[in-house]
């Protein structure tokens, strides 16, 4: 996906009469709109990209570059919640010190990256030319949905429904942040969610609601910071020229937005399960449905 007129020219989706192109960018109230939808749902396990596809071809376009760039804006929010930890654990790399025989953060961060890493670059194309659309978001919405539901219920059998029981994120090892990287890679899929099958994987192998959660933050800053390096370096005419003025509007919302989202998040999932946001996606997934199927979006 090189720079190029044709990937800036629009192209008209007769199905729905709406022009859907990847022309200047989505301009301020759009790259605004963007960037709060980036911010609200990353962190969520609603999928942000699901609903950034979606909210794009309601505003009449149809841009994966910017879709996934303006992701940098809500992960340094991770970056900057998350410091402490970050340099702490940075320090006891340098210095060689472990407590108490424990993995350092960052090995499991980078051990948790690697395969979704390497199979997104693998795929990366495939995906954005194949999957980038609305029929792909409505159909993991709505199965997503039932996963999370079926996970919540297989946690109540085993005693770890709502509450927060479970190894602590400063126990995990690195077999640990392995599984949860191949779970991670079910997200390549958009509208999966990354936070969505991160944090459920890491309930699958035994962490706490919290632990898992914050895990899955952490982990997405080599992902997600990966991911728009990668298409910054594809796309770099656009995002450095036209698109600059909208992705920094959009990444700064997202980042905002971001900050103020992922406290309370955390705080939510000490007392409550997934099962509110498995019955959004469940519900939005059909609606989206709907309206593919009335020819109000397009499918793809």
């Amino acid at each position: 996906m090189g720079p190029s007129t044709d990937f800036i020219a629009a192209v008209q989706e007769p199905s729905s009469g709406v022009a859907i192109g990847l022309a200047e960018g989505p301009g301020t109230l759009g790259a605004l709109i963007l960037g709060l939808v980036e911010g609200l749902t990353e962190f969520l396990p609603v999928s942000s990209t699901g609903h950034l596809i979606v909210t794009n071809r309601f505003l009449g376009q149809s841009d994966p570059t910017y879709e996934v760039a303006i992701q940098a804006g809500a992960i340094t929010a991770i970056a900057v919640l998350y410091w402490r930890r970050l340099v702490d654990a940075l320090r006891t790399v340098f210095s060689g010190v472990t407590s108490g025989g424990r993995v350092n953060l960052l090995f499991l961060l980078v051990v948790g990256a690697i395969p979704a890493a390497v199979l997104g670059l693998f795929l990366d194309d495939l995906i954005e030319s194949v999957l980038f659309g609305a029929a792909t978001v409505a159909t993991t919405m709505v199965i997503g949905g039932f996963l999370l539901l079926y996970l919540e219920s297989w946690l109540a059998r085993r005693g770890g429904g709502a509450g927060d029981s479970g190894v602590e994120l400063e126990r995990m090892t690195l077999r640990h942040a392995l599984a949860i990287g191949l779970f991670q890679c079910l997200a390549l899929i958009p509208g999966t969610s990354r936070s969505g099958a991160t944090i459920a994987g890491a309930m699958v192998v035994g962490l706490r609601r919290t632990a898992a959660a914050e895990f899955s933050f952490l982990v997405g800053l080599p992902i997600l910071y990966g991911a728009c390096a990668l298409k910054a370096m594809k796309d770099w005419e656009r995002i450095s020229g036209p698109l600059l003025e909208d992705f920094l509007i959009g990444a700064g919302a997202s980042f905002v937005t971001a900050l103020i989202i992922v406290g309370p998040f955390v705080r939510y999932l000490k007392r409550h399960t997934f099962r509110p946001f498995a019955w959004y996606r469940i519900v939005a997934g059909l609606a989206l449905a709907g309206m593919i199927l009335a020819g109000r979006i397009p499918a793809s």
